[in-house]
């Protein structure tokens, strides 16, 4: 089992960079098994083609677009995903989908893609997410958890 947390986002534009503060935030409250990887993919999740050719498991956090109040937590499995690049609902995702066409193209598309999404306030200049998305991050990370847990992967919580 080869799992990769994938957190794309622009931090510098508050609630659009959430999926990068949720990866980190995921490193800092738990010890990741060998068998799964963190990344922060910003921008350009492109250039981490190579991290993500064929794992049996990608899971991306992105802040996702539904008409839903700010905070809403979004989870699209494999099915749900094609819909999802039918409306665009996710600033990355013309880069996300391009990504994952170019692994599968190639052949080394990840075995299952997962997105943990959440609605978001706003793409105002700011370093850190919304007050409303802010309170929303640990729910994020314990969905990011559970997912990687439901794989079989054990997480261990930092001290401290």
């Amino acid at each position: 089992m080869r799992a990769v947390v994938l957190g794309v986002g622009n931090i510098l534009l508050s609630d659009e960079g959430i999926g990068v503060h949720a990866v980190r935030a995921l490193a800092e409250r738990y010890v990741l098994p060998p068998e799964a990887e963190a990344i922060d993919g910003g921008t350009s999740a492109m250039d981490c083609l190579d991290q993500l050719a064929s794992a049996d498991l990608l899971l991306i956090a992105d802040c996702v677009r539904g008409g839903h109040e700010p905070g809403t937590l979004v989870r699209l499995g494999d099915g749900e995903l094609n819909a999802f690049f039918r409306t665009k609902i996710s600033p990355h995702q013309v880069g996300l989908s391009d990504v994952l066409a170019t692994l599968n193209l190639h052949g080394i598309a990840p075995a299952r893609t997962v997105l943990i999404g959440v609605e978001p306030k706003s793409f105002g200049l700011g370093m850190e997410p919304t007050p409303e998305l802010a309170a929303r991050l640990p729910a994020i990370v314990e969905a990011l958890a559970e997912e990687l847990k439901a794989a079989g992967l054990t997480l261990v919580p930092r001290a401290g």
